[in-house]
């Protein structure tokens, strides 16, 4: 069996990127730090890590098992906190990660009924596009992750999802621009955003006859919007962007088909720990909120 404080001294020399800096951030001694990486390797039956001049670096081998040692080590945190705020030793804690157009229209509806039914628990926030929230839910470095996934994309395996809400996807063009559909853009120069909306949009436009030129990519909504209002290209952004923050110079019409799918996600099977189960409920009152 893998002993938990030397995995928890790889993961820091990976993190750190040498035994020194791995020392200083577990306030061990340097000497400690070999010592333990030596008997990983003894244990394991596997080089860990190799020597480069006077530094060192892991191998194959160790970059794998510094990867499954860091979800490991977030899982081991999360259920202390969750048997802590159980058993009483404390108020607890719950983390959230979310996209920023959640966080820039429901999620924060949520979170203040939250804080205010339970003023006790921690509440904290990370802003992570969906990719970087499952990692982070795998991990225990977060208990719930706001996920968005396009029809034409499947579900992260292995995580139970609650369905918030259903946000429409949006043709966004400058308010002079005429044309209602994908293909009456087909010639003109597009914006799009985060990997997953980039690969909706080339999916959709395909179905339209024609594949975009994409002139500019980034993940902040309103960086989109000036630049269409500035006539430097058309998009398409779901319903939540233009809620969270609508540009005066764009013109936004509705395409048809079956939108955003919008969850909460949790990672294992039910029963949740109580500050959980509470902010799951939260968050689907504030999405139904956005529905209506």
């Amino acid at each position: 069996m893998l002993d938990v404080t030397r995995l928890r001294v790889l993961a820091a020399v990976a993190r750190c990127g040498s035994v020194t800096g791995a020392a200083r951030a577990l306030g061990y001694a340097q000497a400690s730090v070999s010592h333990h990486i030596a008997r990983l390797e003894a244990e394991t039956g596997s080089q860990l890590v190799q020597r480069v001049g006077r530094g060192i670096r892991l191998t194959e081998a160790g970059r794998m098992l510094a990867q499954r040692a860091e979800e490991i080590l977030g899982r081991l945190d999360a259920a202390e906190a969750d048997l802590a705020s159980y058993t009483g030793l404390r108020a607890g804690r719950v983390r959230l990660a979310a996209f920023p157009s959640a966080l820039g229209t429901f999620v924060p509806q949520a979170a203040a009924a939250f804080v205010a039914e339970h003023p006790d628990v921690e509440l904290r926030f990370t802003e992570a596009e969906p990719p970087d929230a499952v990692r982070l839910l795998r991990a225990g470095e977060v208990d719930v992750a706001v996920l968005f996934t396009y029809p034409d994309m499947s579900d992260d395996t292995g995580l139970r999802r609650i369905r918030l809400l259903t946000e429409p996807i949006y043709l966004v063009t400058p308010l002079d621009m005429a044309g209602d559909r994908l293909s009456d853009h087909a010639a003109r120069r597009w914006i799009t955003g985060c990997e997953r909306c980039r690969a909706h949009l080339v999916h959709s436009c395909a179905e339209a006859g024609f594949r975009p030129d994409i002139a500019f990519t980034t993940d902040d909504y309103v960086a989109v919007q000036a630049l269409v209002a500035a006539g430097l290209g058309v998009t398409t952004l779901p319903g939540l962007a233009l809620a969270a923050q609508r540009h005066t110079r764009v013109r936004a019409v509705r395409l048809p088909g079956p939108g955003r799918r919008v969850d909460a996600a949790v990672y294992g099977q039910p029963p949740d720990p109580p500050a959980t189960a509470t902010l799951l409920t939260h968050l689907a009152r504030a999405a139904e909120q956005v529905r209506t």
